[in-house]
């Protein structure tokens, strides 16, 4: 029952991560980590290689995929840890994540064109690791052009206290809700997700449920613990010491198993660094897997 894991690091297969899951792997392996999942947005290319390389370097690499829904006009993300990697059930879901992630990108881009930025659909494509851009790589790309640091619009990101958050603080800027850039979701519903949950084998997560884009309420908590919703990620890099007790008296109450997850990324989070999440341990692994199924 001993040893650290994380349910939550991001390879260059999802669009805005930097490290291969060769390198992952060899970074828990570094760390002593018992467990990780790789978990992708909307994408699980990372599979079978990195449960073979886990295999190799005595490191358990836990199937994951994060997946984007839509709940009560919101973005929640959800993570399936211990999913099939091969079944049609996520297949289906994946190709739905896909055509909805390009089309939001595209207007994305054209948005900020309208807006005098320089950028295109086809620079950002090319740039985006082979899967459709969150809006936080698409930042991450135009702050990256050379041309973009004379821009008056822009002034605001390089300045040397805003650098390293940029992208954040450009994705608050222009593609939050009400903003310049914002282009409504319409990604699958969580509790359609939910639902399917089962057919593909993984463990229904919410992932950072106190994150600022979903704000995650105690009555969200009920109503999607109702509908399947095994876990929450307690321990995540996006939570304050005050959300951290916050979501752990949730899940205590709700019955649900708490996790953790860093969200590593690399360059684009770089305040998150690898090995950095104390409170994994392989318990959680465990109590995950006995609701492997759909069973409470």
């Amino acid at each position: 029952m001993n040893g650290r894991v994380d349910f939550h690091v991001h390879s260059n297969r999802s669009c805005d991560g930097d490290y291969s899951p060769a390198e992952l792997v060899g970074f828990a392996r570094e760390k002593e980590f018992r467990a990780i999942s790789i978990a992708d947005h909307d994408t699980v290319a990372a599979y079978p290689e990195a449960v073979e390389l886990g295999r190799a370097a005595g490191v358990e690499v836990i199937p994951g995929i994060e997946l984007t829904t839509v709940y009560s006009g919101r973005e929640f993300h959800l993570l399936l840890p211990f999913v099939d990697w091969g079944s049609p059930t996520l297949a289906a879901l994946i190709e739905r994540q896909e055509r909805c992630r390009t089309d939001e990108a595209v207007e994305r881009v054209d948005k900020l064109r309208q807006l005098g930025l320089d950028i295109t659909w086809e620079e950002v494509r090319d740039k985006a690791n082979g899967s459709p851009p969150l809006g936080i790589k698409i930042a991450q790309i135009l702050l990256d052009k050379p041309g973009s640091e004379g821009n008056p619009i822009l002034e605001f990101f390089y300045r040397p206290e805003n650098r390293a958050a940029a992208p954040y603080l450009f994705y608050r800027e222009f593609f939050a809700e009400g903003r310049l850039a914002y282009v409504p979701k319409n990604f699958a519903g969580l509790l359609d997700v939910l639902a399917e949950a089962p057919a593909t084998g993984g463990v229904p997560v919410l992932s950072h449920p106190g994150a600022y884009f979903q704000q995650t309420t105690r009555e969200d908590a009920r109503a999607l613990r109702a509908r399947g919703l095994a876990g929450l990620e307690v321990y995540t890099s996006y939570h304050t010491a005050e959300q951290v007790r916050l979501y752990k008296g949730l899940a205590e109450e709700l019955d649900l198993v708490p996790t953790a997850g860093s969200d590593f990324h690399g360059r684009i989070k770089p305040h998150v660094v690898f090995g950095a999440m104390e409170e994994g341990g392989y318990w959680m692994v465990e109590r995950l897997r006995e609701r492997k199924g759909g069973r409470a």
